[in-house]
């Protein structure tokens, strides 16, 4: 059974988590501020849900245990929430996330390029949603792979029953329009729900990125499995 503190493991998680609730307090203090949120679209799981587990599990993927030598690719902090669909935070919820190296290689033993695999990079991570209904990562900007824009794989249980799969794509890449599964969301504003605009990190001196992106659950285009999208 899945067992994981509320608290990240390191002090930058907390202060993302506490910058993560505190913008979207407001919103959720407003009477029908949701009523008109736009439901999440589901993606599929693609081929590459990791086939063995990394032993380090948790949600900074940059550094695997206690390995000093950080990921390769540009360090990003994701937050979000995860939201019902009349908006209210749904909380406790375990939020998977896994995505290819900045080589473009998966933690996959049928990753088509796993002899380049970076071995620093964890390539999985999990959080359990607070009361908020916020989550917070640190993983890398998502790299293109073979076929498919730049994007981040979803996964959101609760309780063992599973939510939603879906991914996140990065906002304003070019490479969005020719992406087989994102053209296939005909309606541009159902497109937009999976965007997440990655900006940088004001003083960093490493060009960290932050990430906003929530999960709104309820509504999907199709229940088909794509099983074979990547």
């Amino acid at each position: 059974m899945y067992n994981q503190t509320q608290d990240p493991k390191h002090g930058y998680s907390r202060r993302r988590l506490m910058q993560t609730m505190a913008m979207g307090a407001a919103a959720l203090t407003v009477p029908g501020a949701f009523a008109e949120l736009l439901q999440t679209p589901r993606l599929g799981e693609g081929p590459f849900y990791p086939d063995k587990l990394p032993l380090d599990t948790d949600n900074d993927l940059i550094r695997i245990g206690d390995d000093t030598t950080p990921a390769i690719g540009q360090i990003t902090h994701l937050t979000g929430k995860i939201l019902d669909g009349r908006g209210e935070p749904v909380r406790n919820a375990l939020v998977e996330i896994w995505q290819c190296d900045a080589n473009g290689a998966y933690l996959h033993s049928r990753s088509s390029n796993a002899d380049t695999r970076d071995s620093h990079f964890q390539g999985y991570g999990r959080f359990l949603t607070s009361s908020t209904g916020s989550y917070y990562f640190r993983t890398i900007k998502p790299v293109a792979y073979p076929g498919r824009t730049p994007h981040i794989h979803f996964k959101i249980t609760r309780s063992d029953q599973h939510l939603l799969t879906t991914q996140m794509l990065v906002k304003g890449e070019q490479r969005n329009e020719r992406d087989g599964l994102y053209r296939r969301i005909r309606e541009e504003d159902r497109r937009a729900a999976l965007l997440a605009e990655f900006t940088p990190v004001e003083g960093s001196k490493i060009d960290e990125m932050d990430a906003r992106w929530d999960v709104v659950l309820g509504w999907t285009p199709e229940d088909e499995d794509h099983t074979d999208d990547s």
